[in-house]
Parts: C-alpha cells; sequence; structure tokens
C-alpha cells in the first residue's frame, strides 16, 4: 500500500466523520419520529467495487451485514458502468434490503470527473409503507405494504415523480414518509460532496489504496483474533416463544483456522405472523455478535466480518423465502446474539453476557387531536445483562440500539401521554454481577380517537437468562386497562384507555451468593433491590434503619 500507518489513521477517521455527519444530516431533514428521535437508520460509505469502508457511529448494528449485501443486489440490477452522476438507487424489498418493507435501502454512487469512486447509502426505518401497517399480523409479505424493486428514485438527478406518487397514494402519513424518503436523497448528496472534500483536500484520485488498506488491515486483525478461539464446532439451542407457541432455534459455529462460519441447521420453520427472518437479517445479527465477540474496537467495514459464513436451511425461521411475512422480524433475529453467545460461552467467557431484556416495540396507528395521522413506534428497552465483571445497565437496548424518545416530542406527536416511567426494583436477574433493571411505564390514548397498538415483544414466558449461576431477570408483560394482554397483537385503545408495559430485567452473571454485602446495599440504597430481595436472593440482610448490611446467617 501507498498508505503509511499514520496517514491511514487519519483518513480512516476521516471517513467515519464523513459517514458521522451523514448521520447528522439525516436526523435534521427527517420527517418522522423514528429517525429525528430514535435513530433508526445507518450511514454507510463504500469502495468502488461495493465494500464498505466505514459506518456512522451511531448507525444500527444489523445493517453493517445488511448494507454490503444490498449494493451487490443493487449493481447486478443496475452495473457500475451503467449508472451516471445524479443517479440515486433505492429499494425496500426485504429480501434484498434488511428484512422487512419498512427500511429504504438509498445509494449514490460518487462520481469524480465522471469516473466513479464509490458509494454512499443511507438506510431508514419508513413510518409507514402501506397495508397493514406495522404490524405481525400479515400472512404473507403481500399483505404488509408496498415492496418496491431495485429502481432509479432519481435519474440524473432528476427525481422519479410517478415512484413517488404511487408511494404517497398507498401510505397513511404520507408526508413524514415522502419526507424520510427526502432526507435520505439529500444526506447521501451531502456523503458524496464530503467524500469530494477528502479527495481534494489528500490530493487523492480516487480511494482505491485507502479501501484497500482499510479492507485488508481489518480483515487481518478478524482472522487473527479467530485464529485466538480454540478450532472446533460449538453447538446451541434455545426456546423461544412465538404468538402461536414455542419455536426451536439452533446454531453450529463451526471455528477452523482463521474463519468462522454459523449454521440455524435444526431451526424451527416459518409461522403464519410477521415474526419471520430472511438470511441477509440473521447474517448481519450472527456477524454482529461475532465481532463483539472477537474484534468490537474495529471500526465497521467489510474486511470486519469477510472471515464469517453464516448459512441456514431454506424455510427455517431464520432463512425465510418469499412470500412469508417479516414486519417483525426483529423479534426473533435478536435471539441470534444470545444464541451465539450461548454457543461460544465456554470459549470466551470474559466477552459474553447474560441475557439481555431486549427491545419492547410498540406501534401507534391512529389520528392526533388536531386530525392529522399518526404511525410512530414507541421504544422501550429492558434491561442488559449482566457482563463477568460488571453489572448490566439499566433499561439499555440490546442487540439493536434506538433511542428513546423524549416524553415531550412522543406526546405533543401522538396524543398519547406517558403517564408513568418508572425503573422496577428487583428486575435485574441476581448474581456476582447483577442483570440492569427493567421499567415500567403506562401509555393512556389522550386523542380524539381510537388508536391501533401493534406490539412485537417477547421474553414473557421465558427471562433473559442468567450465566455461570445468575439468575434470570423478570419477564415482561403487557395489561390493558390493568389486565393481561398477549404481547405480540394488536391492541384498540379507546380514548381514554392505558396501556402497561413492563419490561425485564437482563440476566445475572456469577453466583448471587458472591456478590459482596457492601454492592448489595449499595443496590437496596439505590432503590434497584428491595430489602426483602437482598435477603432472598443474595441472602444479605438489610438494617433499614441504619442502612447497613450483613450476609444472613440462618
Amino acid at each position: 500500500m501507498n498508505i503509511d500507518p499514520i496517514q491511514l489513521g487519519i483518513l480512516w477517521d476521516r471517513l467515519i466523520s464523513i459517514t458521522d455527519e451523514i448521520v447528522e444530516a439525516l436526523v435534521r431533514t427527517s420527517f418522522s419520529t423514528n429517525v429525528r428521535e430514535s435513530y433508526d437508520l445507518s450511514c454507510i460509505l463504500f469502495d468502488k467495487k461495493g465494500r464498505s469502508l466505514a459506518q456512522g457511529t451511531y448507525s444500527m448494528p444489523t445493517f453493517t451485514g445488511t448494507a454490503p449485501e444490498t449494493l451487490k443486489h443493487m449493481l447486478a440490477k443496475m452495473p457500475a458502468e451503467t449508472l451516471r452522476p445524479g443517479d440515486v438507487l433505492f429499494t425496500n424489498d426485504p429480501w434484498l434490503g434488511t428484512g422487512h418493507l419498512f427500511d429504504v435501502n438509498v445509494a449514490r454512487p460518487v462520481f469524480r470527473e465522471d469516473v466513479l469512486i464509490g458509494f454512499t447509502m443511507t438506510i431508514t426505518h419508513l413510518p409507514d409503507i402501506g397495508g397493514t401497517g406495522f404490524s405481525s399480523v400479515a400472512r404473507e409479505v403481500y399483505e404488509e405494504g408496498l415492496r418496491i424493486p431495485i429502481c432509479k428514485i432519481c435519474s440524473a438527478g432528476a427525481l422519479d415523480e410517478r415512484l413517488v406518487e404511487i408511494i404517497r397514494a398507498n401510505v397513511r402519513v404520507n408526508d413524514q414518509v415522502i419526507g424520510d424518503i427526502a432526507a435520505n436523497i439529500v444526506s447521501n448528496e451531502v456523503g458524496a460532496r464530503l467524500l469530494m472534500e477528502l479527495l481534494d483536500d489528500y490530493g487523492l484520485a480516487d480511494l482505491d489504496d485507502l479501501a484497500d488498506a482499510i479492507i485488508l488491515q481489518s480483515e487481518r486483525e478478524m482472522a487473527n483474533a479467530i485464529e485466538r478461539i480454540p478450532d472446533g464446532q460449538y453447538r446451541n439451542e434455545m426456546q423461544i416463544e412465538n404468538a402461536d407457541g414455542m419455536i426451536t432455534l439452533a446454531c453450529a459455529v463451526t471455528v477452523k483456522g482463521r474463519e468462522i462460519a454459523v449454521d440455524f441447521a435444526g431451526t424451527s420453520g416459518c409461522v403464519r405472523a410477521g415474526f419471520n427472518v430472511p438470511l441477509c437479517y440473521s447474517s448481519a445479527m450472527a456477524q454482529y455478535s461475532l465481532k463483539c465477540l472477537t474484534l468490537p474496537e474495529i471500526p465497521n467495514n467489510w474486511g470486519s466480518i469477510a472471515p464469517i459464513r453464516v448459512t441456514g436451511p431454506e424455510g427455517c425461521i431464520l432463512n425465510a423465502q418469499l412470500p412469508w411475512p417479516t414486519a417483525g422480524r426483529h423479534v426473533i433475529g435478536h435471539f441470534v446474539l444470545p444464541l451465539i453467545f450461548g454457543a461460544l460461552s465456554s470459549v470466551v467467557k470474559d466477552r459474553v453476557h447474560a441475557d439481555p431484556g431486549m427491545i419492547d416495540l410498540l406501534n401507534f396507528q391512529g389520528r392526533h387531536r388536531d386530525g392529522s395521522g399518526v404511525s410512530s413506534i414507541y421504544f422501550a428497552a429492558g434491561g442488559y445483562g449482566a457482563f463477568h465483571d460488571a453489572d448490566g445497565p439499566s433499561v439499555t437496548p440490546s442487540p439493536s440500539n434506538m433511542s428513546g424518545i423524549s416524553t415531550e416530542v412522543w406526546e405533543q406527536q401522538t396524543s398519547v401521554t406517558i403517564e408513568e416511567k418508572s425503573l422496577l426494583v428487583d428486575s435485574g436477574g441476581a448474581g456476582k454481577q447483577r442483570g440492569g433493571l427493567g421499567q415500567q411505564f403506562v401509555l393512556r390514548n389522550d386523542s380524539r380517537d381510537v388508536m391501533i397498538v401493534s406490539a412485537f415483544a417477547q421474553r414473557t414466558e421465558i427471562a433473559p437468562a442468567g450465566f455461570q449461576g445468575g439468575k434470570p431477570g423478570r419477564h415482561r408483560a403487557h395489561l390493558l386497562n390493568g389486565k393481561p394482554v398477549h404481547a405480540q397483537r394488536r391492541y384498540v385503545l379507546q380514548v381514554g384507555d392505558r396501556l402497561t408495559a413492563i419490561q425485564c430485567g437482563g440476566g445475572g452473571f456469577g453466583d448471587p451468593a458472591f456478590r459482596p454485602v457492601a454492592a448489595v446495599v449499595e443496590d437496596w440504597g439505590n432503590g434497584f433491590v428491595s430489602a426483602a430481595g437482598a435477603l432472598r436472593d443474595y441472602g444479605v440482610r438489610i438494617d433499614e434503619s441504619t442502612g447497613s448490611g450483613a450476609r444472613d446467617s440462618s
């Protein structure tokens, strides 16, 4: 390479800063709370070969794996030599994109004096795409909304007004949807401009040498990290809940030299509800999980996932085929992380954490008090699983990383009031290291009409497991006006109705008997553990009058 290590570091950081600025442009120009508040997005730079080079620091981890595959599909349909300055490529096909219809993938070829040098791509979750809306009730993908094949939404700088008109006519909140699509297009333009500035600042004709250096170094370091794991095949299997019963997820992780392979053979088949997962999403989750366990410090790029291969039998729920519905593919797909962590827990003990509480996702559709349409997601998190040397953070999402929307913005945008929000005492799994706490919140419909709420929760029957003697966290639950309801269904909230969502805690790590008494007393003082819970789970008797504690001898 013609780039020395210091120059490589500077240029690599510059690429990441460009993607971060694309993220900021996207957030500031988008219309929906999904992007502006919750950061359900990703921004990526590629070289002219379609290899990812940098990703926005605040981006969805799964899109690290899906984006290169999406661009590969785009270039197979529209080869690089046919592209022109001002072209913008577009698709939301679940099997070519991120696994469901609600994410739009927008890519722009970047030219320098009519010579292709690379690509920018942005991905965001739209507030609506027609059909049944964001829910799990569809029986086929055709019911879920518009599936738009790979196309040019802009050709030589000219917007395809007919495509925009078709989308606008088929969605509930068309100003938000079209506004978010426009924000994607504009943000890619920002990325292209910044990439040109980088080349000018450093006198580079193209990205070729820089791309090769980034990818080769990352791939080499990832291969080195894999090589430190003992060769062998590591298996795991787990039961998880589904709207119609329990399903089995299984994996075999094979480590051989400097490569690693994941196979989902043994996993249950697809279901007639929107929880099926295309392999693009399952593969991306597996890549993310393995990167966490091997080389998390390397910035995301194609080289960091190149030594990983992922397969699964066609028709299993982690390799769903057309036309299975996939809207809530994350509900099952997120379990790939604890599935792989469980498989490798015996050989990377210091990297795994106990099971997380994961996210709860509630999609609201209805009318605002002012008569305007509402289609917005309320994101909430359970507790994070405990680590071998640290407690799990409370109400922290995993393995996804959406931000929670602020109460003030949510209430103003939806006419749904957040009546209560609180941490749940004793919800974190007991252990030498305690699992993160879950939370409880109450949402009240204060609009002038019904609100349709689609729920995508899990862990209501099987709690987040602890590791190495740690105890499970608390279960998740949904209640409508105080009565339990299924957490993977649709609810109708009449005016004044209240939906209570109880979020589970993360699993604990290690035997609770080895948690220091001082740590248990501190948890009690902070309101994380009750006096009864301290005695029950840790064998520590709290003297509430003095604020002290001692190991119970009885």
